[in-house]
């Protein structure tokens, strides 16, 4: 087994892949979720994405209570003053009387899923992260026009299969920005580069491609220096399983199977 420690800067990035259907992973105890979040997780259209949402709001728990010391089911979320207005509808965040337990800074948190996948970031900086099913080319046509301009010239540049990717990878860098200085897509799309040329990309944020797999393109950005490279690594849900039958925090261990399932995004 591995226990793996944090990167650098304090910034922990969890892949969570969603178990399949009917299994015995198929679901996990939801009454570590606030009313708000089981509610939302009642009400979506279907039923695999009412499991994705309870899923990743339950591993957001897990790890917030592993890094912050605290049962997973006591941790309060709040809102952030919007950047925009002012108004409490900015980036969701750990209660300020919580979010400074672990030591130092407080631990600012980042979720994004969708098609079977969960991406999470923990950091002692501002973090955004997205992660995304790999576009068609309807998507890309409909969306690349309100882009930034720079950006629609190089996608434009592309075949039909790199354009896909590209502008996959691109949302995702632009997502996980937005959510990163707390405005999510209020900010116009057209706002601020986030093309292939990092040099251009906003001043005092790092933003990087993470790999996940064929079908699903991320990012993560964080307010600061790039410093070292930042590491993915997949969260096993043999240790959620272990945190609902009360085990210790201790450790993420993750099976031998997954051991190698470590992702870094270049610097």
């Amino acid at each position: 087994m591995s226990a793996p420690g944090r990167a650098a800067g304090g910034t922990e990035l969890w892949l969570v892949r969603q178990p399949s259907t009917g299994t015995a992973d198929d679901d996990f105890d939801r009454t570590v979720l606030d009313d708000a979040e089981r509610e939302r997780a009642g009400t979506c259209r279907r039923s695999a994405g009412g499991r994705l949402y309870a899923l990743a709001h339950i591993a957001l728990r897990r790890l917030l209570g592993h890094r912050l010391g605290l049962p997973a089911a006591e941790i309060v979320f709040v809102r952030e003053p919007c950047p925009g207005c002012g108004e409490p509808h900015g980036r969701p965040a750990v209660h300020p009387d919580q979010a400074g337990r672990a030591g130092g800074a407080p631990t600012h948190f980042s979720l994004s899923h969708g098609s079977g996948l969960v991406l999470l970031g923990l950091s002692s900086m501002p973090i955004g992260v997205d992660v995304e099913q790999l576009p068609g080319a309807e998507t890309v046509q409909i969306c690349a026009p309100a882009l930034h301009p720079d950006e629609y010239t190089e996608l434009a540049a592309l075949d039909d299969t790199a354009r896909r990717h590209a502008f996959g990878r691109l949302w995702t860098r632009k997502e996980a920005y937005l959510k990163g200085i707390g405005t999510g897509l209020s900010r116009g799309l057209s706002a601020d580069y986030l093309g292939t040329e990092p040099a251009r990309h906003p001043e005092g944020w790092a933003v990087r491609d993470l790999p996940c797999d064929p079908g699903h393109v991320a990012a993560v950005a964080w307010r600061g220096a790039a410093g070292s490279p930042v590491t993915a690594r997949s969260l096993a849900l043999e240790w959620l399983r272990e945190q609902e039958q009360g085990a210790p925090y201790g450790a993420l261990l993750l099976p031998h199977s997954q051991k190698e399932k470590v992702l870094t995004c270049a610097t």
